[in-house]
């Protein structure tokens, strides 16, 4: 029997959020109804709701959540009702030439559920990434599930998407290893995960460079060794000087600015790595020399969802953060309901906070 229950959806370009009733089906083959706990307030919800991924209205907002598995549709075998889950938007196909390269953090085939949410009068909703969370219960494909040891749901659920990019940049793109240098360009909440994930990866040098000193001092317990305001600072002079005068072995751009790109190329070691995980807009480009792309050696890389593995990562990190080595509950600036969201995307844009958390 479908369910009515409250959700989020954006029904127009830059038009304020509305909480509406939606229709959630019954699971089909392959699809699970989970019941959500907590959503993260995400840049990409922001996104959709501009417009700025596509133009399927109305969307169905919200995708970093945690919850518990209600139902699930013929052939699952992976959860069970009852089973705590994070959400996630890469449910690996197992099949396609990433998979069958053994690269399944690169799946090219990702499943989402068959069926649609809708509103009462018929009309189909798009779920962002898939997912659509700001929502009591939320039908996905079963493998966008990742069954995880119990916790507080407004921290792991993070893991679904912003602090999972942040860490797999440094960790899994980056190769951040024990006794690298690293230096992150972006203090929000992307950047802290990888100033966190590079702290537990065994990195001794540890640059932040923000514009803001606030969000410097939140870096510093992230785990920053150095800071840099690059307001006042030569940000590429300060991380070479920060490492010999070399510059770092890995180099995280998290804003997605052709002038902090540009930042991240020339503050890299010799065969360092750059790697980008801050979204630029379709419209931005970066120049620079041709031999100095070669010149310098090494690698420009882009982060997909810090190359993660749901399946692998995520219980991982869960467990980390249980035994106090990866502190999620500092992403949390705050709890919020459903009808905050509009005012939680303001502040977000203003830059005061990490992470809003919606509550259900």
């Amino acid at each position: 029997m479908p369910q009515t229950v409250k959700g989020v959806i954006s029904r127009s370009k830059g038009a304020d959020v509305e909480v509406v009733d939606v229709v959630v089906p019954d699971p089909g083959p392959g699809e699970a109804v989970v019941k959500i706990e907590t959503c993260g307030v995400c840049h990409t919800d922001l996104h959709y709701r501009e417009g700025g991924i596509n133009d399927d209205y109305p969307f169905l907002l919200g995708h970093e959540a945690a919850g518990y598995v209600e139902a699930v549709g013929e052939g699952v075998t992976d959860v069970a009702p009852g089973d705590f889950v994070i959400l996630n938007w890469r449910a690996v196909c197992g099949q396609c030439r990433a998979c069958a390269k053994g690269k399944p953090w690169y799946c090219f085939n990702t499943a989402n559920a068959t069926q649609k949410m809708t509103l009462t009068d018929g009309t189909e909703l798009t779920p962002a990434l898939g997912i659509g969370a700001f929502i009591e219960k939320t039908l996905v494909a079963a493998g966008q599930c990742t069954k995880v040891p119990e916790a507080d749901a407004a921290a792991v659920g993070l893991l679904g998407c912003g602090v999972m990019a942040g860490f797999g940049a440094a960790v899994n793109t980056g190769g951040v290893g024990r006794g690298d240098s690293i230096a992150v360009i972006g203090c929000g909440g992307v950047g802290n995960a990888a100033i966190a994930g590079a702290k537990v990866a065994g990195a001794t040098t540890i640059i932040a460079v923000d514009v803001s000193d606030a969000k410097l001092e939140q870096a510093r317990h992230f785990g920053a060794t150095h800071t840099v305001n690059s307001t006042d600072t030569d940000a590429v002079e300060a991380i070479r000087s920060l490492t010999g005068g070399n510059g770092a072995d890995v180099v995280v751009e998290a804003v997605g600015r052709p002038e902090t790109y540009e930042q991240a190329f020339y503050a890299r070691d010799l065969a360092g790595t750059v790697v980008l995980v801050g979204v630029p807009t379709p419209d931005q480009q970066v120049t620079l020399p041709m031999i100095d792309i070669f010149g310098r050696g090494g690698s420009l890389k882009s982060s997909w969802y810090g190359d993660c593995l749901p399946s692998r990562d995520f219980p991982m990190l869960v467990d980390l953060y249980k035994q106090g080595r990866f502190d999620l509950d500092a992403f949390v600036t705050e709890r919020i309901g459903l009808g905050d969201i509009e005012a939680a995307f303001d502040k977000m844009h203003a830059g005061e906070v990490l992470r809003s958390v919606v509550e259900l």
